[in-house]
């Protein structure tokens, strides 16, 4: 799929399902999408920076982590593992997509995801083989499969496209100046509700606020939000696997406030 020693080459991609649609207009995977791996760099602490630039066709547009009710969040997994002891994806600032009264979350030009790489110590080269697994999105919406092999080297340059995607991060509680979360937890008959009071400035455009909690497993609703002055207000359900009354742990709340072009990312609330 690439060569040994050549990492930023274009991945094919192979469409998981097709559609009615699809059948009356065949399509092909090059047509909606292309993958590039990019190299990157080892860094000074034995970390490696990677990255995965998406290449959308005009129209179609790919999700976020958390990509709302109509999204389908990208999935990374690899198998070959040796010298490897952890994965960070870094998310750039997503985009907010209304259709049909419907929201989605993502990106609808291209995107690299930046991946941070945990290795052992002393790694040198570090092969990699496994799949990515993302939604794109058009008049039809589909899963597509990145299937990966290839091998880092030790050394590496730093890529100004993986530096770009770094740096268009979301703020930090403090760099947008938020205050301290406020969270109100009410049961339901199936889980909990949740209204967090935020203290920050107006972030432009129409603000979503987005709650994340580490178990993909949860459901999170659609947050119901209202601004009083510097003051936003967001409420949402949550419901567990079993649909029951739970504990939630307030310290592993995420919280992030999109706005227009820019995002504040934020953990924990007290109630």
């Amino acid at each position: 799929m690439m060569k040994r020693t050549l990492f930023p080459a274009l991945v094919a991609l192979g469409l998981m399902a097709a559609t009615a649609a699809q059948a009356d207009a065949p399509l092909s995977d090059s047509d909606i999408v292309q993958v590039e791996l990019l190299q990157g760099w080892r860094r000074d602490d034995g970390s490696h920076m990677a990255g995965l630039a998406i290449h959308l066709a005009p129209g179609w547009k790919t999700y976020w982590r958390a990509p709302g009710e109509a999204g389908i969040p990208p999935h990374l997994s690899l198998r070959d593992r040796a010298g490897l002891e952890g994965v960070d994806i870094h998310w750039p600032v997503p985009e907010v997509f209304e259709s049909n009264g419907m929201r989605s979350i993502g990106y609808r030009q291209d995107v690299v995801f930046p991946l941070e790489l945990t290795l052992t110590e002393g790694t040198g080269p570090i092969r990699l083989s496994g799949q990515l697994e993302i939604g794109v999105c058009h008049d039809i919406c589909m899963p597509v499969t990145l299937r990966l092999r290839g091998t880092l080297p030790a050394g590496g340059h730093p890529d100004p496209r993986i530096a770009a995607a770094l740096a268009d991060r979301p703020l930090t509680r403090a760099e947008a100046g938020a205050g301290s979360i406020a969270c109100t937890l009410t049961p339901i008959s199936d889980g909990l509700r949740i209204e967090a009071t935020i203290p920050i400035a107006r972030q432009g455009g129409a603000e979503v606020v987005v709650f994340e909690l580490p178990d993909p497993g949860t459901w999170i609703s659609e947050a119901e939000t209202a601004r009083h002055g510097n003051t936003l207000t967001a409420t949402a359900d949550i419901v567990p696997p079993d649909a029951g009354p739970f504990a939630l742990d307030r310290s592993t709340l995420r919280i992030t406030v999109l706005g227009d072009g820019r995002a504040v990312e934020m953990t924990g609330c007290h109630g």
